[in-house]
């Protein structure tokens, strides 16, 4: 932002900064404007016949004053207070008469485009002491510093559609001097609202009946508190005009310019068509009926300011019939034109229009077609966020210049990607430098799918299109970290910001619709360490969620651990498939375990989503997470969620051993090869028992085992001496201090009696610290190959949870080492 502080002896000055200056403060300090004290806000003074527009801005930033310090200021056409807001466009009497006195700088206004200054000024006019002046250069201009103001006093763009909360002050205060952002580099800035259904769509009907003029007012606030300036409607079953005839006048009445989508020329959705249109989409067969449609359009689009569509694509966003040529299309524009010039009655040049080199469009002009020199030539992404075509270095200058038409999401092939934000800022940043730096400046539109919950991008897209030269690859994750400051206060920005820059990171590398179990190799670990980065990004995310005060829980979820946790429980998922199916093939039993894991993901994906549906922000946000993202078969969504394919293997379906790797052996004892009971006692095994997989005991535990033992065949690559050590749980010597024993030995031969607690005395120490028993035995091998380990419990209580074979390998480990175990 500009700062240009004022003084006797020097002129402006111009101070270029990455973030706005901070002209708020909240504890006076030297001459400072008193916003409000002590709850009071001072009125704002606006002329009575001032822009509608501006006056609706007026009107928000009241209601958010009293937000911050908990009074309404008033909103009157005089001046009747020692200390006053004063705001009107260049063209207000109000602004008139301060330029004539002197008092704000003519040549910083006059003839500048959405340019705002905020000044604080002594004296401004009689009865008033002192004043702020928000100054617009024209109406979007005052709106501007009007939204300016309530971003610095501390009402993000966002607090109606991420419920950010607004932090309460008694006293603000204005550091004195001239504020303001210069005019935008890029003309029309703005978003698309597509591929709205299900999750806008279903949410727009339960909370507004449809997308109309009570649904579009909130949006348009949007893009007018990030400083956009244009807007492509919903239009997927939606025509902006048609649905509510307030729609446009709202539009032109709050200052944002309308256009519609690259295949809808004239000012007219594609639902206008359906509607209203007779004969067939064709010009070669319907020229009469296609251009009595089309003044319609412009008859009713004529008084809005508005950027018109022209050209001619296939119904539906499909191409036009193969017949269709390049003389036929530039002869469709010449008519379009001539009819904007009838019902206008101006000439074609004075109606901003746009021509979008959209898919097989570009073809066309890559061809020859061309399209008179007025026409901004929108440029077009390949819907993936990789700019397709840019204009030549050495290309003359037009005078309609060129635009941009970048994706956040889309609906096509390979596979849609609608559901989660998959945008990461250095991508967006060096594909619309590149953009900028090759001439395109003149329009910048995004498509932004539901936009929820694309709203950082979203922000980040229209700050850089307002002045691209802030940006620098190195600035981005500063960029991130004001973001997250205005959201969730400046105590874990920088924290919030690592993790929301990660998880667009992430989401790059392969949208969720189109990870699968197959993405991610095994080879390098790497399915392994994806999975725990986001494991890990998930913990952080539920941690910095505690330390946020609560009223920042809501917008939280929504920006950040919303989609920070349902992806990691994706990413889950599919690690769960591809171990359960590599698993399966192999018939080992664990792959059941990942199978449950699988299943429990999948659930667990319905809870998330319910979550943001009906707890967060109690429910404000119904439907806006329904896009389905589990189960995709071809390009396109199913029509619903569908679980990963698993197979069960029957537990010892295959015959396995226990393989010595890397100098040991590592077994868990439910896995024994053979385990022979006689009499009345059995083996059970009790699930989730101790340090790891389970424990293996006798039943009843006041009978004398009888004939039992367990035995494990392994495989042993060494001869020599070998040491046995089991894990066992730490059972106190219960039966009269005598102790608990068991009987060990190899391939048949001699056992070792082990008494393994015997020798406790009841002290406290690292028994009770460690919960396990390390109970050894040495043994020697003769050949190498395979053996048969037996152990045979010759007392009841002693719980077996894991057996290690130590042959020179095996290192400390407080869990013991990873199973060995494998498949014969």
């Amino acid at each position: 932002m500009k700062n240009i502080f004022l003084s006797f002896c020097l002129s402006f000055i111009s101070l270029m900064a990455f973030s706005a200056d901070r002209f708020i403060v909240f504890k006076p300090t030297g001459d400072c404007f008193p916003l409000a004290t002590d709850g009071k806000p001072c009125p704002i003074i606006i002329d009575a016949d001032e822009d509608p527009g501006v006056k609706m801005a007026v009107d928000n930033l009241q209601q958010d004053i009293f937000s911050v310090c908990g009074t309404k200021p008033e909103i009157s056409t005089h001046a009747n207070s020692r200390y006053a807001v004063l705001v009107g466009t260049y063209r207000s009497p109000l602004i008139q008469r301060l330029l004539s006195s002197g008092k704000l700088e003519k040549k910083e206004l006059e003839g500048k485009r959405e340019k705002y200054l905020l000044q604080t000024i002594s004296s401004p006019c009689d009865g008033v002491e002192k004043a702020l002046v928000i100054a617009g250069s024209d109406k979007r201009g005052a709106i501007y510093g009007i939204y300016e103001l309530s971003g610095q006093i501390g009402v993000s763009p966002w607090y109606w559609w991420a419920d950010v909360p607004v932090h309460k002050h008694k006293h603000i205060y204005i550091k004195p001097g001239i504020y303001t952002d210069g005019e935008p580099k890029v003309e029309y800035r703005g978003i698309f609202i597509n591929d709205e259904w299900p999750c806008m769509g279903n949410w727009a009907k339960e909370k507004f009946g449809n997308f109309n003029s009570t649904f579009y007012k909130h949006v348009f606030e949007l893009v007018l508190r990030l400083k956009g300036n244009f807007m492509w409607p919903a239009m997927w079953g939606s025509a902006f005009y048609d649905d509510d005839p307030q729609n446009g006048v709202l539009a032109h009445t709050m200052g944002v310019v309308m256009g519609t989508s690259h295949h809808e020329p004239m000012a007219l959705a594609q639902q206008d068509w359906k509607r209203r249109g007779k004969g067939t989409w064709d010009y070669t067969q319907n020229k009469k009926g296609l251009n009595d449609f089309w003044t319609y359009g412009i008859e009713r689009a004529k008084n809005w300011e508005s950027v018109i569509t022209i050209g001619m694509r296939g119904d539906g966003d499909e191409p036009m019939s193969e017949g269709a040529n390049i003389s036929l299309l530039e002869n469709i524009v010449k008519d379009q034109r001539e009819i904007i010039e009838k019902v206008t009655g101006k000439k074609a040049d004075k109606t901003p229009q746009v021509w979008a080199l959209y898919k097989e469009v570009q073809d066309y002009y890559d061809k020859g077609m061309r399209v008179p020199d007025d026409v901004t030539l929108l440029l077009c992404d390949d819907n993936w966020g990789n700019v397709r075509k840019l204009p030549r270095p050495d290309e003359k200058p037009r005078t309609g210049g060129y635009g941009m038409y970048y994706h956040f999401d889309y609906v096509g092939a390979p596979r849609n990607s609608k559901w989660i934000n998959i945008n990461p800022i250095p991508r967006i940043w060096e594909q619309m430098h590149l953009t900028y730096e090759y001439g395109v400046r003149k329009l910048w539109i995004v498509n932004v799918g539901d936009l929820k919950p694309m709203e950082y991008p979203i922000t980040f897209f229209l700050d850089m299109a307002w002045n691209p030269d802030k940006f620098n690859a190195q600035n981005l994750q500063q960029h991130a970290e004001e973001f997250c400051a205005r959201q969730f206060g400046r105590t874990y920005a920088k924290e919030a910001a690592r993790i929301l820059s990660l998880y667009a990171k992430y989401n790059r590398r392969v949208t969720p619709e189109m990870l699968n179990a197959k993405t991610y190799s095994f080879n390098y670990g790497e399915w392994e360490r994806v999975v725990n980065e986001y494991n890990t990004l998930a913990l952080d995310a539920h941690n910095l969620g505690f330390l946020l005060p609560s009223e920042y829980r809501d917008a939280y979820d929504q920006l950040i651990s919303f989609p920070v946790q349902a992806c990691s429980n994706l990413y889950n998922m599919y690690y769960a498939q591809a171990k359960n199916q590599a698993l399966a093939a192999k018939k080992d039993p664990e792959a059941n375990y990942w199978a449950d894991k699988v299943e429990s993901c999948f659930q667990r994906d319905s809870i998330l989503t319910d979550y943001y549906h009906k707890t967060i922000s109690d429910g404000k946000w119904n439907h806006l997470m329904s896009q389905i993202h589990i189960g995709y078969t071809s390009w396109n969504n199913p029509e619903k969620r569908t679980m990963p394919k698993i197979t069960r293997v029957p537990e010892r379906s295959v015959p396995y051993t226990f393989k010595e790797t890397k100098g040991y052996v590592s077994i868990e004892a439910e896995h024994f090869t053979r385990a022979v009971s006689e009499g009345k006692t059995t083996w059970s095994i009790i699930p989730g028992f101790g340090k790891t997989l389970s424990g293996i005991t006798t039943l009843p535990v006041t009978l004398t085992p009888e004939k039992m033992y367990l035995e494990y065949d392994i495989e042993m690559e060494k001869t020599g001496n070998v040491r046995v050590e089991l894990l066992l749980a730490p059972t106190l010597n219960f039966n009269e201090n005598k102790g608990l024993s068991y009987a060990v030995s190899f391939d048949g031969g001699k056992e070792q009696i082990i008494n393994f607690n015997g020798h406790y005395t009841g002290e406290l120490g690292k028994w009770q610290s460690n919960p396990i028993i390390e109970s050894r035995s040495i043994h020697q091998l003769t050949k190498k190959g395979m053996h048969t380990l037996r152990i045979r419990p010759l007392n009841p209580g002693i719980v077996i949870e894991k057996i290690l074979i130590h042959a020179g390998g095996l290192k400390p480990s407080y869990l013991g080492a990873p199973e060995t175990r494998k498949p014969l």
